[in-house]
């Protein structure tokens, strides 16, 4: 009985801990390094998205731009707000902040 509660445990534990979980939807593709969550947005884990999923090798640059429309999610380009924080923005139309 013990191992059965250890492993449901374990398993809710390592799910909260993927990237893009939750109301998310799960990862849809990478972007170089980033994992690009089902809902447009951005995950904030640390993780290699294409050191785990393979593809790519080498985060490709990331620009930054200041006007809005030049950094929807998934495009590689990100905007930097007014006290510095660094996001892109969702297809619908919400802020991903990106962990640095």
């Amino acid at each position: 009985m013990c191992l059965l509660l250890l492993s449901v445990v374990c398993s809710s534990t390592w799910a909260a801990n993927t990237p893009c979980s939750g109301k998310k939807g799960g990862v849809a593709r990478c972007d170089g390094e980033l994992f690009l969550c089902s809902d447009g947005s951005v995950s904030a884990s640390k993780k290699s998205c294409s050191s785990i999923y393979g593809g790519q090798s080498q985060a490709r640059p990331q620009a930054r731009v200041q006007e809005a429309d030049g950094c929807a999610c998934g495009t590689g380009s990100f905007c930097t707000g007014p006290r510095g924080g660094v996001y892109c923005l969702t297809p619908g139309g919400n802020k991903s902040y990106r962990r640095h």
